[in-house]
């Protein structure tokens, strides 16, 4: 039995999907922030899985986060509530994929973006429409100037224009726009490509990635070393990698 009001978790044992659940438009109200922030932090122990998707049910992948909950009673708890879930998805060890079929807008657009991937179908959009209400977007403000340039972040997030999902994809924001007729398909062929990797190394991988994004360029490299040679090399699956390659056959994961 779901356990979940306002989602739902489908495990597939190499990947396990949070599926948003509060049709029509996944409004994000403050119990639906809770329970997704239990939810990952209980997917953070996942032992088998390689991959978090998030997904949603309905029309739209989210359309943000309730207007009400902003309101001056709720507000401090909606926003530390917000806040802990990138908390909890930036901890993630292994990568998250934000699965996008409808429209994500305003916090939806957030948590799609802050994802380490993200794959929209062709009718899909996207925007942060905050402005038009008198606010903006902080996990937005932070995070879209890593993905596009500084411009066009100003653009998107002062104008709150709503974006097709080919234009997300033209200027970096999101990474691969598929038809809608077979989109499943497709989403699940990419899925895919990272549960054939090893799991730690995935992991390793991830790491490495935001030591480089956060820190200057050569502390970067040697951080990214580091890890290459003070831990990964030292794994099984690194060895079973190479190992495999030379003898030219399919590795076989430990996932160790």
């Amino acid at each position: 039995m779901n356990e979940y009001q306002f989602l739902k978790i489908n495990d597939a044992g190499e990947s396990v999907s949070l599926v948003l659940s509060r049709p029509p438009l996944n409004v994000l109200n403050i119990a639906m922030i809770k329970e997704m922030n239990a939810a990952l932090t209980t997917l953070q122990k996942h032992p088998s899985a390689k991959v978090l998707l998030i997904k949603a049910e309905g029309k739209a992948f989210s359309a943000g986060v309730d207007v009400a909950d902003h309101a001056a009673d709720k507000i401090d708890e909606m926003m530390r509530e917000f806040h802990r879930t990138f908390e909890l998805l930036h901890g993630f060890k292994i990568p998250t994929v934000a699965v996008v079929d409808g429209a994500a807008l305003g916090g939806g657009c957030e948590i799609a973006i802050y994802c380490d991937m993200v794959i929209a179908s062709e009718r899909s959009k996207f925007a942060q429409p905050e402005i038009k209400v008198g606010v903006f977007p902080p996990i937005a403000a932070a995070m879209f100037p890593r993905l596009v340039r500084r411009n066009r972040t100003m653009e998107l997030l002062m104008t709150g224009d709503t974006i097709s999902a080919t234009e997300a994809e033209r200027i970096g924001l999101i990474n691969k726009v598929f038809h809608v007729d077979g989109f499943e398909n497709h989403v699940n062929t990419f899925i895919a490509k990272l549960t054939a990797q090893s799991k730690v190394i995935l992991e390793m991988t991830k790491r490495a990635i935001d030591r480089g994004l956060y820190s200057p360029c050569i502390e970067a490299i040697n951080k990214a070393e580091e890890l290459y040679m003070g831990e990964m090399m030292k794994t099984e699956d690194a060895v079973e990698g190479l190992k495999a390659f030379l003898e030219k056959r399919t590795p076989v994961w430990k996932n160790k």
